[in-house]
């Protein structure tokens, strides 16, 4: 009995530690995409890339630093070189030679080498180019960003036309019922047929299949919604906004004072362009001499003993500046090749700057064009939905009274359900071409 007791409370524990860490978020759309700019995965590795060029700078820029290092040897000549020496410095012989060792059986050096860049062209283009390398892993943190608040602005819109769509299919589930109700009435006061209850059990039926697709539906989007977002899924997640004529109408889609330079990935393409003119001076200037200037400062000691650092071995500075001059004379013509290559890519990203411009005047114009159709399909829809709302009440009326034939009610409702679900599918349209407009002209 203590050890079901006892797994008992660890199964509560378990519920409740998880139940507290689920938590219920209540998100207008502005604090939905604040959510995504901060969590979404994309644009943390993004940022993550702002950084990784940060520190490729510092190894850049500490290329043209001084390079100072220390070194240390020592050095055990088990068996001294022997030399060949004219017998005649001794007193000997001419043409003799004697066999002389030369060396101590222990040496030591010690000292420091600089090495500083005087001139490369390769290295200084490259420093220039830090600060457009930034500037180009920032502006794609910002395109990232706005593609992902374009992705949540329209998912999220889509869930709210959804959950729309729930509360008009509950509204005319409970219309069924009671029309079933009062059917059942006048059948059992003989003004009504066994068929007539029959039909509205397979509308009633058709209706309930209807809500748990479009729940299911629901349910996978409000997923797909946290996983773009980076919100846990365990979490719960509900969508504060709604969606309205008049929120649909507010301000006008106008683009006569538009720029290129409004669209964020028109930007991040311009530091394309620059990024690639940096790539043709840099090869350029592979081909000119390169500058530099080495020095070192040692101190060696030699002894037949291992006393170098006893204090008594004798220390000997040597030290030394070299200038260092590189032409480069001939390179198989690859420095000639990749500066072509350099430049045929220059082009390439002209030739896409200006397709780029080309569709962003299509995507400006066809958002305006969706969106005025669906205006006007809005304005269509909703007459139409109140007249067939009101078809639908004066049928009811006279079905109640005995005027009216099931058929008539059957089709005046079908009407009522069509008529509302296109009234929000045009509500849905409209807003989603002002979406596109924003983010067409660079104000998302």
């Amino acid at each position: 009995m203590k050890i079901y007791k006892i797994a008992f409370g660890l199964l509560f524990l378990l519920l409740a530690t998880t139940t507290f860490s689920q938590q219920v978020h209540h998100f207008s759309l502005k604090e939905a995409l604040d959510y995504a700019q901060k969590n979404n995965v994309q644009v943390k590795n993004a940022l993550l890339d702002v950084k990784l060029q940060q520190q490729v700078n510092r190894e850049v820029t500490g290329t043209a630093y001084p390079q100072l290092s220390a070194s240390s040897q020592l050095t055990y000549n088990a068996a001294l070189p022997t030399s060949l020496v004219p017998s005649e410095f001794f007193g000997g012989k001419p043409g003799e030679y004697a066999r002389l060792k030369f060396g101590v059986n222990w040496s030591s050096t010690a000292g420091f080498a600089l090495n500083q860049l005087l001139f490369d062209g390769q290295v200084f283009t490259g420093l220039q180019a830090r600060q457009t390398l930034i500037d180009f892993k920032n502006k794609n943190v910002e395109v990232t960003e706005e593609q992902i608040r374009t992705n949540v602005a329209k998912i999220y819109y889509q869930l709210v036309v959804s959950n729309t769509q729930i509360t008009l299919l509950d509204t005319n589930i409970a219309l069924i019922k009671k029309l079933n109700h009062d059917t059942k009435i006048m059948y059992e006061n003989g003004f009504a047929e066994k068929l007539d209850m029959d039909k509205q059990e397979v509308q009633l039926a058709n209706l309930n299949s209807t809500r748990t697709t479009v729940i299911n539906q629901i349910d996978n989007g409000y997923l797909g919604l946290k996983v773009l977002m980076g919100m846990p899924l365990t979490d719960s997640l509900v969508l504060t906004d709604n969606l309205s004529d008049d929120m649909i109408r507010e301000g006008i889609l106008e683009a006569s004072n538009f720029d290129y330079n409004q669209r964020k990935d028109y930007q991040f393409a311009k530091l394309g362009v620059k990024l690639n003119e940096y790539d043709i001076q840099r090869y350029k200037y592979s081909k000119i001499p390169q500058l530099s200037l080495t020095g070192y400062y040692n101190e060696m000691a030699q002894s037949n003993k291992l006393d170098l650092y006893s204090g008594h071995a004798y220390w000997s500075p040597v030290s030394a500046f070299t200038l260092n001059l590189r032409v480069p004379l001939f390179t198989g013509f690859a420095a000639n090749a990749r500066i072509t290559q350099a430049k045929i890519k220059l082009e390439e990203t002209h030739n896409n700057i200006e397709a780029m411009k080309l569709n962003i005047d299509r995507e400006i114009q066809t958002s305006i064009n969706n969106f005025k159709s669906a205006i006007t399909n809005l304005d269509y829809q909703k007459n139409n939905m109140n007249l067939a709302q009101n078809v639908y009440n004066q049928t009811k009326k006279k079905y109640e009274i005995g005027t009216g034939s099931q058929t008539e009610i059957n089709l005046a409702r079908a009407d009522m359900e069509a008529a509302q679900t296109n009234y929000y599918n045009a509500l849905y349209n409209a807003v989603i071409a002002k979406v596109d407009f924003m983010k067409a002209t660079g104000k998302l």
